[in-house]
């Protein structure tokens, strides 16, 4: 197999509370009409997968290149059967269901999925006074959180948190959240689609729940919950890797980690496991094993492992999303000078995370 960047095609989820902000604030171009909540950039969800679009394997699925190449697509040491990352630009024009999703033990107890949902928010856009809402307050038991959530009083029980644009919040399977209005985010997530929520409205359409509907939700949803779980905003730790090269580490933990790299220079960087690039500024060029492939603003690629590395060519903001070496990047960071506690707001640089 002769590997080069390949693009994908995007599953667009049209969720009541989405808008029209990836096309307007972020710049991505061709999305559907209406409502467009979420771009999912590198699904192996089925019935939502991602197919390439671009070069000899055009028309494959993701999922069929993981499950004939899994070291070649991903890294030395994997194999499948899923591809492990999943990342998706989420307009939250309006408001999502306050919701969690269940760790690998509980996914695997109920028989949802193989593992569980950790996750982790990059903010693109705020609007002045933003907030999102994320963790129960200390002190709330089941009993009492059940209540609140039936009467939507959710500030009475969470914790509500301004956020910034630059702001990433690593948010653990089991974590009670929501987010929205005006805000757009990128999300980089364990591969899997499986969610508990409280709310009385559908999220695909916001028709209304019956009640019996919404407690048996919200009773599903404290099966899962963990009352311990908190997240905080943070800000990235950034080296300067080379002269017009900077490199902003936003989360970390065992299942992937996110950088957003400014680039004023051609940039080689080294490529040994799978990484998603997805632009967010002026459109430029990439080349990798002699190809080049034009990436425009909102646009995502995937490199595979076995490029061995990638040059991007011209000026150029882009988020990278893959799984980590942990004990690598941690080595790289303490280098650099970051001690402990500044590695610790990354999120689970230790992984010890359920799975």
């Amino acid at each position: 197999m002769r590997w080069y960047p390949l693009k994908l095609t995007s599953f667009y989820a049209p969720h009541i509370f989405g808008g029209r902000q990836i096309e307007q604030v972020l710049g991505r171009q061709g999305l559907p009409k209406g409502r467009v909540a979420e771009s999912w950039e590198s699904s192996d969800i089925e019935g939502k997968g991602a197919r390439v679009t671009n070069g000899e394997l055009a028309g494959e699925s993701l999922h069929a290149l993981v499950e004939q190449y899994p070291e070649s697509l991903v890294g030395e040491g994997f194999d499948g059967p899923h591809f492990p990352v999943l990342a998706k630009f989420i307009d939250a024009t309006g408001m999502l269901p306050v919701h969690l999703h269940a760790n690998g033990p509980t996914a695997r107890r109920k028989q949802t999925w193989s593992h569980g949902k950790t996750e982790a928010w990059h903010i693109l856009h705020a609007a002045p006074g933003a907030t999102l809402l994320a963790g129960v307050r200390d002190g709330v038991d089941h009993d009492t959180l059940r209540k609140a959530l039936l009467e939507d009083r959710f500030d009475d029980v969470m914790h509500r948190i301004e956020i910034r644009p630059g702001d990433t919040l690593y948010v653990q399977a089991g974590l009670l959240h929501s987010f929205g209005p005006d805000t757009l985010l990128y999300e980089v997530q364990q591969q899997a689609d499986h969610q508990q929520h409280a709310m009385g409205w559908q999220m695909e359409d916001g028709s209304e729940i019956s009640h019996e509907q919404r407690e048996d939700n919200i009773d599903a949803l404290l099966e899962e919950i963990d009352l311990s779980l908190q997240t905080v905003p943070s800000t990235p730790l950034s080296i300067r890797e080379a002269p017009g090269v900077e490199r902003r580490f936003c989360c970390a933990g065992p299942f992937f980690a996110l950088e957003r790299v400014l680039i004023d220079t051609t940039y080689t960087r080294p490529i040994d496991r799978a990484t998603l690039i997805s632009n967010l500024g002026s459109p430029f060029t990439l080349q990798a094993n002699g190809e080049e492939v034009p990436l425009e603003r909102g646009e995502s690629v995937l490199l595979p492992a076995a490029l061995g590395e990638v040059t991007l060519e011209g000026r150029a903001e882009v988020l990278m999303s893959y799984v980590p070496d942990l004990e690598a990047l941690t080595s790289s960071l303490e280098g650099a000078g970051f001690t402990s506690g500044e590695l610790a707001r990354l999120g689970d640089i230790e992984g010890v995370e359920p799975l």
